[in-house]
């Protein structure tokens, strides 16, 4: 997106990537675009909950017990923020960028002509607990109230399965926020890297980023393993691995990879008519147009690029729980990724302090794609001196 508006701007773009276009973080997501995510990982009552997860291998939400002062480092800022104040700070920054990026979503696909599977239908928040779907009501009411982000209530065995005939009885309710959309990532992205070549923009795929050069404080060229690029500008998108590149561009970038997993099938015999999160197992459904997709967890394990089979087993186990019909004909591999996550959950963008011509587009944490097309204007804009569409200082570096 970043190139896509830079080209826009008729400004000379070349897109740096080790392997292929939407091949990793954009290739197994849930492809939810969705404007009711406002709220921060961190909130009042989560560290309990997390340090738990440290000694229960079957969470949801699980860390990885290791030495590792990065990480260390990230869960101390994390605990610092699950307070009310710093929950609505995130909030209020993240409902800006997301309120933003759903319009622009709008006039991209148009634009471009892209098709990619956009539906907007919703997202069913589903609740099997009476415990849990009191207490959420609360958050549903704070969300209405201070966010204008409400949901269409649905209470009850009868009404939820007169509404989605694909859940199994024995839920309490379900919450659907209306405001939230879905599309099918791989589409979006294979369409996007065809629109980028026929406006010029350079892709060198396969070309892995071994140096951002600089001096006396400015951007002059990136060294890959294809050879060395001169640029005024470089614009850091690269997800959970732009840690990596802290010391080039002084200053800190404190992401750390959530790994997530994803099982992509053919549609079950009843597949839902919506995407769903079945809240108190952390599963979420993507019923495309043209597949099925079972995804989420979150695990901090570092770099890690295995797959555990246990922690995949959640997923299918998950939606065994609520669905009918929860699996299809499995086509393709289990899936993993790193999402970027920054301990207050918004996204790092904006100039680097101490090196003039660099520029973050990073730390999106589990809204990539949702926040991918503001991301792209307000960089466009930031570089090309134009007044930004939203104020970008929410988002800065230098928060940290």
């Amino acid at each position: 997106m970043c190139a896509r508006y830079l080209a826009k701007k008729n400004l000379s773009v070349t897109v740096v990537e080790q392997g292929t276009i939407g091949g990793f973080c954009s290739k197994g997501n849930c492809g939810y675009v969705s404007p009711s995510h406002v709220l921060p990982l961190a909130e009042p009552g989560v560290l309990l909950k997390t340090l738990k997860s440290m000694t229960t291998p079957d969470s949801p939400f699980h860390i990885r017990p290791r030495f590792d002062l990065a990480l260390l480092g990230w869960l101390t800022n994390f605990a610092r923020r699950c307070n009310e104040k710093d929950m609505m700070a995130a909030g209020v920054a993240l409902n800006t960028i997301l309120r933003s990026s759903f319009d622009e979503y709008k006039t991209v696909l148009a634009e471009d002509g892209i098709e990619c599977e956009w539906q907007h239908d919703g997202i069913l928040f589903v609740y099997r607990k009476a415990s849990e779907f009191e207490a959420f009501c609360k958050t549903d009411d704070m969300l209405a109230e201070k966010f204008d982000r409400p949901s269409r209530r649905i209470i009850g065995d009868d009404a939820l399965m007169e509404f989605e005939p694909a859940l199994k009885p024995g839920n309490t309710g379900a919450f659907l926020y209306e405001c939230d959309a879905h599309l099918h990532p791989e589409r979006l992205m294979s369409q996007m890297r065809a629109n980028l070549m026929a406006q010029g923009v350079s892709l060198l795929e396969g070309t892995k980023v071994e140096e951002i050069v600089t001096e006396s404080g400015q951007v002059r060229s990136v060294k890959t393993s294809q050879g060395e690029i001169e640029a005024k500008h470089v614009v850091l998108a690269a997800g959970a691995l732009s840690p990596m590149f802290q010391k080039a561009l002084k200053c800190s970038i404190p992401v750390q990879p959530g790994k997530g997993l994803s099982i992509t099938m053919q549609r079950p015999a009843v597949c839902p008519r919506v995407p769903m999160i079945f809240h108190d197992h952390r599963v979420a459904i993507t019923p495309f147009q043209t597949g099925y997709r079972i995804g989420s967890t979150m695990e901090f394990a570092g770099y890690d690029t295995t797959i555990n089979p246990r922690r995949l087993k959640l997923l299918t186990e998950g939606a065994k729980l609520y669905l009918k019909d929860p699996v299809g004909q499995q086509e393709e591999e289990p899936w993993w990724g790193w999402r970027p996550m920054t301990y207050d959950s918004v996204p790092i963008i904006g100039p680097t302090p101490k090196v003039r011509g660099g520029w973050l587009a990073t730390g999106h944490s589990m809204l990539g794609i949702s926040l991918a097309s503001s991301t792209g204007k307000l960089i466009a804009e930031m570089i090309t001196g134009e007044k930004p569409h939203i104020d970008p200082k929410p988002y800065a570096v230098t928060r940290f």
